[in-house]
This record gives structure tokens, C-alpha cells and sequence, in this order.
């Protein structure tokens, strides 16, 4: 298992709470590229296991990494992928995959400071699978094997953006800049007893937001691969799914567990509440609006 990192713009592996630098660690200049290290995940497990005798380059600082998978070539977002989430919503399981696509410029680290594009800005904490071994109709059964590694994310919204038109579009509203933090590590899918059950939870000003397993995906991983790969041509090593989105700082626990706290995310809004809440209603009226049109 390995857990890759993006250190100042260089391939890093962390090991006990240190960064190697991958470059240095195997000889390699090409692998100081985050990227390259993502097409070559097959051969960081066994550079991992050779970390515990070197000495690293530093401890890591979660503040200091940029996002683990820089520059995928495409970012693919799915939404209304948890039942859960359906259900609250009163809506009804889509029949397909709600595909939509965050711009990879908008990727940034996992505590990169989001710059706000107006009142009505939203979060909600994803899981993020990099792929790293690409193809094209690739069945469920050999999906994970085309995974690099897994990564926790913020899928950060301008809600009026997205919700513009009839019928609205998603994708400008999701990729403002730094609307897309992910991080800090890209994990290998070896280090979870089931990557397909992995609990992600967000905390904002303390307050548990957001609380959910991957086992209640309407779409489980292995489909999507199978279901975007189908129809995209070309897919290489460098592209990501999300079931949404994530923002500011993401720590993996232990195996099987991420978490996200937003910590300073209330104290932010706090001076424009009402202006906030009044674009909230409105945003919300207008989805509601969307809402009924299509189903007439």
C-alpha cells in the first residue's frame, strides 16, 4: 500500500508521518512529476515498503501539499449518488449516472483557502477515485484494477451559477478556482478492507454536516468506471470520478475511514448571513421551479 502526496509540486510518499521524496527516494527524476507517479502507481507499493530505513525529507504539513492528482486530464462528477441522499430529497433514483464535470483547474490542496464567487457558495464532502490505468469498456469486474488510488474532496458549488437556465448547467457553477480541493493523499485501494464501504463524514464549526458509507452509493465505483469509460473515448491514466465534491482540510485515519473539517467555514459567512440566507431561499425556489418544470 502506498499514500502519495503533492509536496510543493513534487511526488512525495508519506510514511509515519514524514514525506520521501519519490525522485530522490528511487533515483527516478521522472517520477518527480505527481502525475507520472499516478501512471506509475503499480511500482510506488514497492517503493513504500523500503521507506521505513530512509531518512525523510521532511514532516508533512498538510498546509504545505497541493492536490495529490494535479492535472488530470478529466474530472467527472456524479450527482445524486447516495440513496440517502435521494431520500431526503424526495427525489427518485436516477436511472443512469447524473454525469456532470468539474474543470481540473480547479483543483487545489487540501487546506488551499477557497476564494468565494458570491453568497450562495455550497460544500459537500465526496470521495474522490483517481484512475491510473486507462482503457475504454472496461467491465465492473476489472474496475478497481484501473483505480491509482482513492482521495477525499469538497465538491464546492455556486449554487446560483449552477442553477441558471432552464435547463440549468452544472459544470461552471463547480469550477470556479479552488473549487476543488482534494487531499491530502492519494491512497492506494489496497489500504481499505472494502473500498467499496468507506466512511466520510463533514464537520463544519463543529457541527456534523454531512454523514455517510460508500456502501450506499445508488452507483458503486466499478459501475461508474464501467458506465463513463463505455462512452468516452480515450480515457487515459489521468482522469477522476467524485460522488460530489470537497473543501479544506481532509486527513485519512485509518484504513476504511476518511474525515473533513471545515473549521473555519461558519466563521467565514458569519458577516453576510442575511445576504446569504435570502440568495439560499431564492436558489432554492428557483431549484424547485427546475424541479417541477421537468417532471411536467
Amino acid at each position: 500500500m502506498f499514500r502519495l502526496l503533492n509536496v510543493a509540486g513534487r511526488a512525495a510518499l508519506e510514511h509515519d508521518g514524514h514525506w520521501h521524496d519519490l525522485a530522490a527516494a528511487t533515483g527516478d527524476a521522472t517520477l518527480a512529476d505527481p502525475m507520472a507517479a499516478v501512471a506509475r502507481h503499480a511500482e510506488l507499493h514497492a517503493v513504500q515498503a523500503t521507506l521505513a530505513g530512509r531518512p525523510p525529507e521532511g514532516a508533512v504539513d498538510p498546509a504545505a501539499l497541493g492536490p495529490c492528482v494535479p492535472k488530470p486530464e478529466k474530472v467527472f462528477g456524479i450527482g445524486l449518488n447516495y440513496r440517502s441522499h435521494a431520500g431526503e430529497s424526495n427525489m427518485e433514483l436516477p436511472p443512469a449516472p447524473l454525469t456532470f464535470t468539474k474543470f481540473p483547474s480547479c483543483l487545489v490542496g487540501p487546506q488551499a483557502d477557497i476564494v468565494l464567487s458570491g453568497a450562495a457558495v455550497d460544500w459537500e464532502v465526496e470521495i474522490v477515485v483517481a484512475i491510473g490505468t486507462g482503457g475504454r469498456h472496461i467491465p465492473q469486474a476489472e474496475a478497481w484494477n484501473h483505480v491509482a488510488g482513492i482521495t477525499l474532496g469538497q465538491d464546492v458549488s455556486d449554487r446560483v451559477v449552477q442553477l441558471t437556465g432552464k435547463p440549468p448547467q452544472f459544470s461552471l457553477g463547480k469550477s470556479f478556482d479552488t473549487y476543488g480541493p482534494i487531499g491530502p493523499a492519494l491512497v492506494s485501494v489496497d489500504a481499505f478492507a472494502d473500498p467499496d464501504d468507506i466512511e466520510l463524514w463533514c464537520d463544519v464549526a463543529g457541527e456534523r454536516m454531512q454523514h455517510a458509507r460508500t456502501s450506499d452509493l445508488i452507483f458503486p465505483v466499478a459501475e461508474l468506471v464501467d458506465a463513463i469509460f463505455e462512452k468516452i473515448p480515450g480515457v487515459d491514466t489521468r482522469s477522476m470520478i467524485t460522488g460530489y465534491s470537497l473543501l479544506d482540510s481532509g486527513f485519512k485515519t485509518n484504513a476504511g475511514t476518511f474525515f473533513v473539517t471545515l473549521k473555519d467555514f461558519k466563521e467565514r459567512y458569519d458577516s453576510t448571513t442575511t445576504a446569504r440566507e435570502e440568495n439560499a431561499r431564492a436558489v432554492l425556489m428557483t431549484l424547485a421551479r427546475e424541479t417541477a418544470d421537468i417532471e411536467e
